[in-house]
């Protein structure tokens, strides 16, 4: 499946799945990486990793409907049919949903439904839980609020801080991802969808 690949940091969940798929782990072709935030290290990541940028200032369009109207024809014309979040500090609007509905997955650093939105790890500490962990979702109009495809837990150690359960839960996310994504294109084709 042509993939897009959205990120507004680091990306290092973007560098895993393309990782996955250049080792046939997961049956994907990478064709673009989208990063909302330009200067962020994603565009580092995509150039040594060669494949293309659409960086973009949402800012610089009227309105969110505008940006993802620009999004949704640049993701048609090269032909995307599945799109990844990864990382990507954006709630999905109208036009991206009725256009990749249904082909859009997100990962987020928590069990949910427990701690979504933003500094979920903060708040897993905050409340004092002892697992957290991380889960692969569809994409809906809510925040985090899809159908889960996968989750992993992640034990809470009493010495841990954000940083250290960061990386914990970074590293499970770099395998559960690309397992979640094969796991779904399992059922599509089992829906004969894909």
């Amino acid at each position: 499946m042509r993939t897009a690949l959205f990120a507004s940091g680091s990306g290092s969940n973007v560098e895993a799945i393309v990782a996955a798929a250049r080792e046939g782990k997961v049956n994907l072709e990478p064709v673009l990486i989208v990063c909302d935030r330009p200067g962020a290290g994603v565009e580092k990541r995509a150039e040594r990793l060669g494949l293309p940028l659409f960086s973009v200032r949402p800012s610089d369009y009227k309105d969110k409907a505008a940006y993802e109207r620009a999004l949704t024809a640049e993701l048609k014309r090269i032909g995307v049919e599945l799109i990844l979040l990864a990382g990507y500090m954006r709630l999905a609007g109208p036009e991206l949903l009725r256009a990749f509905g249904g082909r859009m997955l997100n990962i987020h650093p928590s069990l949910l439904p427990s701690f979504p939105g933003l500094h979920a790890v903060r708040q897993a500490l905050e409340a004092g839980v002892k697992v957290t962990g991380a889960t692969v979702h569809l994409v809906d109009e809510g925040m985090d609020t899809g159908p889960i495809i996968a989750q992993k837990p992640v034990t809470i150690e009493e010495s841990e801080t954000e940083e250290s359960l960061q990386k914990k839960i970074q590293q499970v996310e770099h395998v559960l991802y690309p397992q979640a994504v094969q796991q779904f294109q399992q059922s599509l084709k089992e829906r004969g969808q894909q």
